[in-house]
């Protein structure tokens, strides 16, 4: 193992992140009280929306804006092949079926002819991926979604600061969810939210979150509270969110590291023909959790001695995603099968994902485009 490991995407905490979090675990909250309110209050006011619900994870952010939507037996939705698991398996624990439109080869991002093509009486909803940081062309899927009356839930877990024709993410969708993992733009260390205007969703999340309970009841006993629907223990902590709100105050400039970052490779990549860099997608302003380069055809065969001799110099690259529809379980449930997404399958045989992210020094950089150089031109036999 060499000496560094620049890893592709991770976390930087400081001293302020750090004094945060001991204040509020020396306060007399843990959990449920005002750090939680405080961060929704000022993610909410940060995208300009009007409600935020924080949650546990990402994944439980999107199981609660499926329930919001109402999703339920019977009930399609449709989303992205090139994704993690969680943007379909929210469906599923609703009942529902989840539906997978493939890619724009381009972009990676959902195609808007074959989420066209996908919608049937039974859909209810669609989830579009915002991968590596790009919004997806939420216009067009709005006015789809108007056209058939569905819900959208934006699955921004990847693009929290970015923009779309000059308008943040989280005001773009009638469910927007933000995740903030430690790999994200921001971290909580485990967590997510729903960013929404609709105040019967927004009821709606805050009770899921908490075992379906509420006291928010006019003329009963102090303590008196009720059940009304099915919920979970999905809360997050105080002192995760004291975490999340120091971070938000650095969310722009660790953002404006990571498109610097992406500037640098750009160039440093554009005249290799062996691979090609993410592309600069109209009206779009990326927030960069992911830098994916695709690998040409002729080096696709090659990809796992890439990966491992990338590695193996301290460039911790990953590979994002494994198409959904080619995971076990969802072979076995729905009987997908290798060539019924190609475009995504053609993108997840080609991709490889570079370290981008806010701990990444001028050397790093440098040391990362030196050894992608170098990797390349010894596989293509240059």
């Amino acid at each position: 193992m060499p000496k560094k490991f620049i890893p592709y995407s991770t976390q930087l905490i400081d001293s302020d992140d750090i004094k945060a979090v001991v204040a509020t675990l020396k306060s007399d909250f843990l959990t449920q009280g005002p750090k939680v309110n405080e961060f929704e209050r000022k993610i909410a006011e940060y995208c300009g929306t009007k409600y935020a619900v924080a949650f546990n994870s990402g994944t439980s952010a999107l199981h609660g804006a499926c329930f919001a939507a109402g999703i339920s037996n019977g009930d399609e939705v449709i989303t992205s092949p090139i994704t993690f698991v969680a943007s379909s398996n929210c469906v599923l624990y609703c009942g529902g079926k989840p539906v997978f439109a493939d890619i724009d080869p381009e972009t990676a991002l959902i195609s808007i002819k074959n989420l066209k093509d996908k919608i049937t009486p039974k859909t209810k909803a669609i989830i579009p991926v915002d991968y590596s940081g790009h919004p997806c062309d939420m216009d067009e899927i709005n006015k789809i979604a108007k056209e058939n009356n569905l819900i959208v839930i934006e699955d921004a877990a990847h693009s929290i600061g970015a923009l779309y024709k000059g308008k943040k993410v989280g005001t773009l969708a009638d469910m927007t969810m933000l995740s903030f993992h430690a790999v994200k733009q921001i971290t909580t260390g485990e967590g997510g939210i729903i960013l929404t205007d609709n105040k019967a969703y927004f009821d709606k999340l805050v009770k899921f979150r908490t075992h379906g309970i509420t006291r928010e009841i006019k003329d009963v006993d102090p303590w008196y509270y009720e059940m009304q629907t099915l919920g979970f223990n999905y809360r997050i902590t105080d002192f995760q969110c004291a975490l999340g709100i120091t971070q938000l105050k650095k969310l722009d400039k660790f953002i404006k590291i990571r498109r610097k970052i992406a500037f640098v490779y750009n160039k440093a990549f554009a005249n290799i023909k062996e691979i090609t860099c993410p592309p600069e997608i109209k009206n779009v302003i990326s927030s960069y959790h992911l830098y994916p380069i695709r690998l040409h055809e002729s080096l696709v065969d090659k990809k796992r001695q890439i990966f491992d001799e990338l590695r193996s110099l301290g460039v911790g690259v990953n590979v994002h995603y494994i198409p959904v529809p080619l995971q076990p379980y969802y072979q076995e449930m729905f009987g997908y099968q290798k060539g019924d997404f190609p475009a995504a399958e053609a993108f997840y045989e080609s991709e490889i994902s570079l370290p981008i992210h806010q701990k990444m020094t001028n050397a790093d950089i440098q040391y990362v485009i030196r050894s992608v150089k170098s990797v390349i031109k010894a596989q293509s036999g240059r």
